[in-house]
């Protein structure tokens, strides 16, 4: 009688416990769904544009293209090459940039001598003196084809070696052309014909002397 009794009032109470249960279950479930956030265990995929190693396409706010020679980078620009200093000829007296009679000294030459005269040296020294004189190139005459070697100063005394390199044209040879002599074929000429003051480019050696002779053409 007593049991017949409880037997709906336990049946409401299981059905109230199930019907907890049921609601719990449903309520985890969403929960689980809506939570988007992984775990501390989940692995995260790295889109390409972020891949380690992979250059970034976008170049930076600091960043500075590769300069160019016409923007004067480091390349260099195409130009016309500099032109050779070849110097004055050895065969042909200068008809520009004349100088007065006497040329100031900004106008003497120092590689150009006129010649006079040659004194001869004990010949164990190898040498001889030859009598010159500095100056440079006047301005030619209306009735000379060149022009004059003007010559300033003192004439003075400058050794010869006998072993020189010489080149002479005419009146010395019968050539307008340089022409190689002898020292001493040079030494005869000057002797026959002293004071004329031909004019020659000079070089000299270690010695102090002269090793190199050329004489300038002048008609």
């Amino acid at each position: 009688m007593n049991a017949n009794r409880l037997r709906p009032v336990v049946l409401a109470l299981a059905a109230v416990a199930l019907t907890a249960v049921l609601t719990g279950c449903r309520e985890d479930g969403s929960a689980a769904g809506a939570d988007a956030t992984p775990s501390a265990g989940a692995t995260v995929t790295p889109s390409p544009s972020t891949t380690a190693g992979e250059p970034d396409a976008t170049p930076s706010a600091g960043a500075t293209a590769p300069s160019s020679p016409a923007a004067g980078g480091s390349g260099t620009p195409a130009g016309k090459p500099d032109a050779k200093h070849t110097g004055s000829a050895a065969t042909s007296a200068p008809a520009a940039d004349c100088a007065g009679a006497p040329p100031s000294p900004d106008q003497v030459d120092p590689d150009e001598i006129a010649v006079y005269r040659v004194e001869e040296l004990d010949g164990s020294t190898g040498k001889v003196n030859l009598v010159i004189e500095h100056g440079a190139w006047g301005c030619p005459g209306k009735d000379t084809d060149g022009a004059p070697f003007v010559v300033t100063g003192e004439r003075s005394r400058w050794a010869l070696d006998q072993a020189a390199y010489v080149t002479a044209t005419n009146p010395i040879t019968d050539s307008s052309e340089n022409q190689r002599i002898g020292v001493q074929e040079l030494i005869d000429w000057i002797n026959a014909h002293p004071d004329s003051g031909l004019v020659f480019r000079y070089e000299t050696g270690e010695d102090g002397a002269i090793h190199r002779l050329e004489q300038v053409f002048t008609p």
